[in-house]
């Protein structure tokens, strides 16, 4: 099956399949992933970091753990931890049985303490693709500029001082966000390098033709 296949997925699929289905701090309904997914921003990430038994990685909306184990091969002394909001995503991610790894259900990282990242992954995750096949016009009430803003925050508070947050497919651009000013770009990327996916502004509505191409930050 492929993305767009998944994006055509009619709603009443997805309907009644669990509370989390209905949490504000979904945005993505779809799982997709797949192994190696992104093995460029990996590199750049282990490439400015480095390994080490004191390095820590976080991947939010980890899915089924395809993206952690491809982070395992690239970083194979750090301490991982993979956050999703399906519990049915994180009983496959805890069958693979990867060392050293920690998986966790929630919907945000109100739990993880101050500085405790040198990485953050957010991948596919602040976007829903239903907005881009069906040409919406605005993001709400589907998705808020405002719950972006406030995840993000707190991916910054999660991060250590030269920690890399990575958000790659977003609907929304992060130098929007208050919490921008704390950071600096460290990658920027080629639209073709980009997925499809629209781009709609503090106002929830859509910026035509905007190509986003900003994906890695360093906190200051």
């Amino acid at each position: 099956m492929t993305v767009t296949d998944v994006m055509r997925t009619p709603m009443r699929l997805l309907r009644g399949l669990g509370p989390w289905r209905r949490s504000p701090r979904r945005f993505q309904p779809f799982s997709y992933t797949a192994p190696d997914r992104y093995p460029w921003l990996f590199t750049f990430v282990r490439d400015r970091l480095g390994d080490g038994p004191d390095r820590r990685l976080l991947s939010f909306g980890c899915s089924v753990g395809q993206e952690v184990a491809s982070l395992r091969r690239l970083f194979p002394q750090a301490r991982l931890k993979g956050i999703d909001i399906d519990p049915r995503n994180i009983a496959e991610a805890r069958a693979l049985r990867l060392p050293g790894v920690d998986f966790a259900v929630g919907d945000n990282t109100a739990g993880e303490d101050d500085g405790a990242y040198d990485a953050i992954f957010c991948l596919a995750v602040l976007c829903n693709g239903r907005l881009t096949v069906n040409g919406a016009e605005r993001c709400d009430p589907v998705l808020h500029f405002a719950t972006f803003q406030a995840m993000v925050a707190d991916f910054a508070r999660c991060l250590k001082p030269g920690g890399l947050l990575c958000l790659v497919t977003t609907n929304f651009r992060f130098r929007d966000t208050d919490v921008a000013a704390g950071f600096d770009v460290a990658l920027t990327i080629t639209p073709d390098q980009l997925a499809p996916d629209v781009i709609f502004g503090p106002d929830n509505r859509l910026m035509p033709g905007e190509r986003y191409t900003d994906v890695v930050f360093v906190k200051r």
